[in-house]
Order: C-alpha cells, then structure tokens, then sequence
C-alpha cells in the first residue's frame, strides 16, 4: 500500500510566522499533533509539534510554593521559534510499510508528504489505526467489486484484514487478484484457499 492512499490531503499547514498561540489553536481545532511548517509556496520549512509549542508555555503557578517567586513574561513566540527544523519525510509513492516504520521507531507520529517540493499531505499514526480499523465487510466489498471489474471470479473472505481468495488457480490472475486485493485499504494480507 502506498501513503498517497492514507495520507490526508490537503494538508492543514502553518506559516513560519504565526503565533506560537495560533499555532496552538490551529492544532486544537484539528485536533492533531503537529503540522508542517511551510513558506509561502508551500515549500517544507519544518514541524512544530504539541511538545515544540508547549515547552515552557505553561507558568509554574504561585500557590503551589511557599514563597512566591519573581516571573519574567515570556516573550510572544513564534512556531518559527520553536519548529523542528530536521523533517522526516514521505513522498506519496513511498510505502506505507515504511512510514509506519519511521512512525513506530522513533518519536515522530506525522509525516509530511512532499511531490516536487512542496506538502500536498500528511501521514500520521491515527491515519493508519483508522485505516487498520476499517470494518472486514467494506474490505470485502471493495475487493469483490475491484476483482470483477478486472473479470476476475473470486470468492473473497475477510477476517480482521485478512483475505482469503478463492477461486481459478492460473498463476497469472491469481496475481492479479493478489495485486488488486493488496491494494484496498485496510488489507493485512492475501492468500489463496
């Protein structure tokens, strides 16, 4: 499976520019956890994420001290201030499995998705859990429709993302069956009874 068939699209940006604040309310209303920073041709900057806008914007609060202590306001911020500059990222041809690789690995739970230099989308962790939750019954559907558009007759069971084909054993559509299969969202694996 390939990431332009997860990823969202288009992708919810920010400008270098905007509030540290702003960056924290867009991140509220979409309810993500972080998104790419881009120029004003969508060119890739870097990421500012939940941790990136939260460090050191909480204050500490007097009344859990005994004596009070003096606060210097921080000043006003900018997600250009607080981005992560080294940005991973995904093109919408690359693998799946390799983003989930990234994503599982290491602390980055989005990707930006970038063709010819610029986000056309995002990838994220709870993009694959929606994908991998999709209900068996959509799965099969989908595949049962996409094999008989090619003219292929198969009998097409699916249980918790795996699928068992049945049907002609010529190895030539039982490949194209596998590929056809392999390529629906939400699919595991493909075998053949």
């Amino acid at each position: 499976m390939l990431v332009r068939d997860v990823m969202t699209a288009p992708a919810i940006t920010v400008a270098a520019r905007t509030s540290a604040k702003d960056g924290l309310r867009m991140l509220d209303r979409h309810r993500v956890t972080a998104l790419p920073v881009v120029d004003g041709d969508g060119r890739l900057l870097g990421v500012v994420s939940e941790a990136d806008l939260l460090r050191d914007a909480v204050r500490e609060d007097d009344r859990t001290h005994m004596i009070p202590h003096e606060h210097s306001r921080p000043e006003p911020r900018t997600v250009e201030d607080v981005m992560t500059t080294l940005s991973m990222t995904v093109s919408p041809e690359s693998d799946l499995s390799d983003a989930v690789e990234v994503m599982t690995t290491t602390a980055v739970k989005m990707l930006p998705v970038v063709e010819r230099d610029r986000v056309v989308g995002v990838v994220s962790r709870s993009d694959v859990v929606h994908l991998l939750a999709r209900s068996d019954d959509a799965i099969g559907a989908e595949i049962d429709e996409l094999l008989r558009s090619a003219g292929l007759e198969y009998q097409v069971d699916v249980e918790d993302g795996h699928v068992v084909l049945e049907g002609p054993s010529d190895p030539h559509q039982q490949k194209v069956a596998d590929v056809v299969a392999g390529s629906v969202t939400g699919v595991l694996s493909v075998r053949f009874r």
